[in-house]
């Protein structure tokens, strides 16, 4: 592009043209480095209650593959499993079939609903105790921490040269996340394989192809995501902070910080001084706890994930100089602006949001749990042959083919009688049951599903339809449970 040429500005363009250009070369760069964070150790309530989470969600995350359910001979004992090779999902005494995924997706609405209400109430709450980016990546910091030391510790450590004590300490603990990270994508294959015999193969090199490949993935995307993304996904990668503002409102608890209490900020070291300015010491403390290297004091950012920890810290500082708790705190935007003026505080929980999230949450659970307790335990799918259409016998008669699919999700074997409503003088044989007497006797194994070939004869004239409507009803011999399948019996036209 070729350059302006001044000497034919008038002196206003010229002066229009000197801003734009000042104020150009004062913006930020569109792309800069990573600036890495270096969180530092604090102690507190939130900062337990964050190990405390940390804990039961690793906890179960890795020994739940192995809780057993007996489920009888022949099948699956895992308590937790998805059986890609049965097409079954087993989660203790439920069993899902493929036909079921709107489980699946029930499951997944009362996830988002319940984040949706936990938002509303609690601020970002899951993203800073129970989110797994947070839980693996306050894992790895732990033994970034306990190798490398604390804050200005790996801050000197990365900042000086190669060394025999900083090359063993950087390689203990890419080890220690590499093992961490190993045993995780393992966890998670356990989860689609039986945990024994996975391990089992592992260690016999005799694990296929597909586990080790999953296995490896899962390692790879944890040591990537936890030791050295980190703040990176929760900033850049995760789409829940672009939206979490459309869940909140001046009721929602977040973290926030009292600058009608903290500032002017500064350094205390006179009478006068304290004073003068209010409450905030200015000691950073509440940046370097963060694990995103956010100020909360700027405001609530894109970034917070609401973890608290600098709540904890400032909690501390303020303790030692002698001033009030909470100048941060896990409060709401209405309640800070209530005190500022003087006003008692009051918590809002049940809000017209919060009622539309608690109840569309019930509604999706409570129809879970009626479609779980009531559904049926038989099945029964008709396919009707397309090709040919129906076949002329040579009396005249017309036949029409079908394949039979019935689903028995009972644990035993079981028989059941077909009939078929709606086609007066038809008769109906099964194939390998030719010289069978009365309604057909169908027999599926336990928790199988059945195939049967079916063919359906009648007169010309039973019908005077092209395309008649029909319905087969599968009757249970023990139980007398019933299950029925619409179809059609297609005849030539006139």
């Amino acid at each position: 592009m070729a350059p302006l040429d001044v000497t034919s500005m008038s002196p206003s363009e010229t002066r229009t043209q000197a801003r734009y250009e000042a104020a150009a070369d004062e913006m930020p760069p569109l792309y800069r480095n990573r600036v890495k964070v270096y969180p530092k150790a604090v102690m507190g309530r939130f900062r337990l209650a964050k190990w405390t989470v940390l804990t039961l969600c690793l906890s179960a995350y890795y020994l739940a593959p192995w809780l057993r359910w007996d489920r009888g001979p022949g099948q699956p004992d895992q308590a937790l499993l998805i059986d890609m090779s049965a097409r079954r999902a087993y989660f203790f005494w439920i069993e899902i079939w493929p036909q079921e995924v709107y489980y699946l997706t029930g499951l997944l609405i009362l996830g988002a609903v319940g984040l949706f209400l936990a938002t509303s109430l609690f601020g970002r709450v899951w993203c800073g105790y129970t989110c797994p980016q947070t839980v693996w990546t306050d894992l790895f910091m732990w033994v970034e921490r306990l190798i490398e030391g604390d804050r200005n510790a790996r801050i000197k450590l990365d900042r000086q040269p190669w060394s025999v004590d900083k090359a063993w300490r950087k390689t203990l603990k890419h080890g220690l996340w590499v093992l961490i990270a190993l045993a995780t994508g393992g966890a998670w294959a356990m989860y689609f394989n039986d945990a024994p015999t996975l391990v089992r193969d592992l260690l016999r090199f005799q694990a296929t192809s597909s586990q080790v490949f999953f296995i490896g993935l899962f390692t790879f995307t944890t040591y990537l995501l936890a030791g050295w993304a980190r703040e990176q996904v929760c900033t850049f990668m995760c789409p829940w902070p672009r939206f979490q503002a459309a869940m909140l409102d001046k009721h929602s608890l977040v973290v926030t910080y009292e600058s009608w209490r903290g500032e002017p900020r500064g350094k205390h070291r006179k009478a006068e001084d304290a004073a003068r300015l209010g409450d905030c010491v200015d000691c950073g403390q509440c940046h370097q706890v963060c694990p995103t290297g956010i100020d909360i004091r700027d405001g609530l950012q894109l970034e917070c994930i609401g973890c608290a920890l600098c709540i904890d810290a400032c909690n501390g500082v303020m303790k030692k100089v002698g001033l009030p708790p909470n100048l941060i705190s896990y409060d709401t935007t209405a309640n800070i602006a209530a005190r500022a003026a003087g006003a008692k505080p009051v918590y809002h929980f049940v809000r017209p949001r919060t009622i539309v999230y608690a109840a569309l949450l019930a509604v999706v659970a409570l129809a879970m749990l009626l479609g779980l307790g009531l559904r049926a335990t038989v099945e029964i799918n008709v396919l009707r042959d397309r090709n040919p259409l129906y076949v002329t016998l040579s009396d005249g008669s017309i036949r029409n083919g079908y394949t039979i699919k019935i689903l028995n999700k009972a644990r035993e074997e079981r028989v059941f009688a077909l009939a078929l409503n709606g086609l007066d003088g038809a008769s109906m044989q099964v194939v390998g049951q030719e010289n069978a007497a009365g309604a057909p006797k169908l027999s599926v194994r336990p928790d199988q599903v059945g195939t049967f070939r079916v063919f359906l004869r009648a007169p010309r004239d039973a019908t005077a339809e092209e395309s008649h409507p029909i319905t087969f009803a599968l009757t249970e011999q023990g139980s007398g449970e019933t299950a029925r399948h619409g179809s059609t019996f297609v005849r030539p036209g006139r």
